[in-house]
This record gives C-alpha cells, sequence and structure tokens, in this order.
C-alpha cells in the first residue's frame, strides 16, 4: 500500500514495529554510555530487542540468564507506545543510595525512548515527504514546464499551487507554516512607472522569494502581486527566520526606480482537521496587519518614491 494511501499519523503508529533498536541508535556509542554508568553505579546492565533477544550485557551478571519479556519484561524502552526494548539490571553490591540508582536507570530510559522517537519521526517524515513527492512528479510528468510554473515568475502558478495544498492536507503531515506575501504599493509603481517595471517589480520579489527559500519550500504566485509559501514540518522560527531574509533583501536591493517592500502574515497549521486553503486565508488577515505597520515606517515613503526624483 503506498505512502499517500494511508494517514502519516497512522503510518508513524504502525510502522516503528519495522525498527530494531540499530536502527534508531548508534549501538556503540549506547554501548559505551551503559558500561560507563554501570560502573559508577555498581551495576550490571543487559539490554534486548522487544522480543527479548540480547543486544547488549554490560557486566558478568547475566551470565545464564534468559530474558522473559513477558512475564518479567525489566525497564522497557517505548516509542509510540510500542515496546522497543528491554533494559535489566543487577545490582553488584549493597548500594549506598538505592533511590538515586534508581533514578539514574530510569532516566537513562527516559532518555533513550525520548532520542529514539526523535530518530525516528525524523527518518519516517523524511521517507514519508519524499515518498510523496515522487508521487506528485509522477502524476505530473506529463505536465509541460509551463503549466506548473507561472509565466511571469518562475514560481509554482496558483493551479499548481493549490495542488500541492491539496496534497499536503491529504497526507496529514503538521506541522505546516503558512505564509502569505504581498507586495507592498505594486498599484503605485504601475501608476507611475508602467506595466514594464511594475512586473520587473512582481519578477524581483518571486525571485527573492525563490532564492531565499529551501529545496523542501513550496512558493507559488496566487494572485497578481501576492505569493503564497508553505513549509512542511518547518522548525520553531523557521518561518520568522525566512520570512526576515526576504525583508532584509527587499530593503537593501538597489535600484533607480524600484524599492521592493513586502507584507507578510504566517499562521501554522498544527491540526490534521484544518485545510491549508483556510490557514491561507488566516495568513492573509495576518499580512493586511503588517501592511499597515510597514507602510506607515519612518522612510519607507520616501524610499517608494524614489524613482519619482529622477
Amino acid at each position: 500500500m503506498g505512502y499517500d494511501a494511508i494517514p502519516y499519523e497512522k503510518r508513524v503508529k504502525e510502522n516503528i514495529r519495522n525498527y530494531a533498536l540499530s536502527n534508531l541508535y548508534d549501538m556503540e556509542v549506547v554501548k559505551r554510555y551503559l558500561g560507563s554508568l554501570a560502573e559508577i553505579l555498581g551495576i550490571s546492565m543487559l539490554l534486548t530487542d522487544r522480543h527479548g533477544e540480547k543486544e547488549m550485557v554490560i557486566g558478568d551478571s547475566f551470565v545464564g540468564f534468559h530474558p522473559d519479556v513477558v512475564n518479567e519484561p525489566g525497564l522497557k524502552l517505548r516509542i509510540q507506545n510500542r515496546t522497543i526494548g528491554h533494559l535489566y539490571v543487577k545490582v553488584l553490591a549493597p548500594l549506598k543510595d538505592e533511590t538515586l540508582v534508581n533514578e539514574m536507570v530510569e532516566g537513562t530510559v527516559a532518555f533513550l525512548s525520548k532520542y529514539g522517537e526523535e530518530v525516528y519521526l525524523h527518518r519516517e517524515s523524511s521517507i514519508y515527504l519524499e515518498e510523496l513527492e515522487k508521487r506528485l512528479e509522477e502524476r505530473q510528468r506529463k505536465i509541460s514546464q509551463n503549466e506548473k510554473e507561472d509565466v511571469l515568475t518562475g514560481v509554482f502558478n496558483k493551479l499548481y499551487f493549490d495542488e500541492k495544498m491539496n496534497l499536503i492536507d491529504r497526507s496529514g503531515v503538521i506541522p505546516v507554516e503558512v505564509i502569505n506575501v504581498n507586495i507592498n504599493d505594486w498599484k503605485f509603481v504601475n501608476d507611475h512607472f508602467g506595466d514594464e517595471e511594475s512586473d520587473r517589480l512582481i519578477q524581483t520579489v518571486a525571485g527573492i522569494l525563490k532564492q531565499e527559500a529551501k529545496p523542501d519550500y513550496v512558493v507559488g504566485r496566487i494572485d497578481g502581486d501576492v505569493f503564497g509559501v508553505l513549509i512542511p514540518m518547518a522548525e520553531e522560527g523557521e518561518a520568522k527566520e525566512y520570512t526576515q531574509r526576504v525583508r532584509n533583501r527587499c530593503d537593501t536591493y538597489e535600484d533607480a526606480v524600484l524599492a521592493p517592500s513586502v507584507a507578510v502574515g504566517i499562521v501554522s497549521k498544527t491540526n490534521v482537521e484544518e485545510t491549508l486553503k483556510e490557514r491561507l486565508s488566516d495568513a492573509e488577515y495576518e499580512m493586511f496587519n503588517n501592511k499597515f505597520e510597514v507602510k506607515n515606517a519612518p522612510g519607507y515613503r520616501e524610499r517608494l518614491e524614489k524613482g519619482l526624483k529622477k
């Protein structure tokens, strides 16, 4: 069954069954860590896989020991609420502080579980998005580049951008950062300098958006002077950093006529029940709030009108 036939959330819950400990951890690093911990605490350790097969033994206390992971499972390493390993502990000598030892061992299990969870989710999301992209490319292989791209700017056109939104919605991938970008005072440029210069302004901003985007960003022209940007699986603050880079490029753009400036609105899709179309509309609302701030900033009007002084 293909990736796009199973929602991402369901696939993540089920696919952990296909992972062994060695798929998630550098076992040599884990062995060195457990060895140091065992020496400090005065204990022996045995790590098994989910079925009870021995993965590593620290110390001599488990000679002849046969793990029974059903009736005596030890401490469980769990990812996505599924057990992927068992850690058994034996004390070598009377403990000075049994509570401290238990806390350190349980903390180690919690750390390994959390680290394994992060590695697992990163790998699964990468595989999932790559497969979805391949399927999209397969569906679109008969569509020419011009039918995907906006002729004026080279970014995705509205039709293809909408298809990308629908594909990401169907995949169930979250979070997705949604950005609405609007060129400030495009009409001013068109009224004073004509179609050629106003088109060049659109091309300039589109070029900046595309150049500052990472390969997995989806950038499209969704209206005359309006662009949409999607960032699947965005890290915290990634959208804000991207838009700041775009603003900086616009503000420092050197040209005798053009003074590119953009207003942006950023929202996040964090619920699979939401649609990107709805969130893009919310981003548009945020963009209009930002536009008021930008256009009333000191020096904005002087920079915009510099071409009239030629």
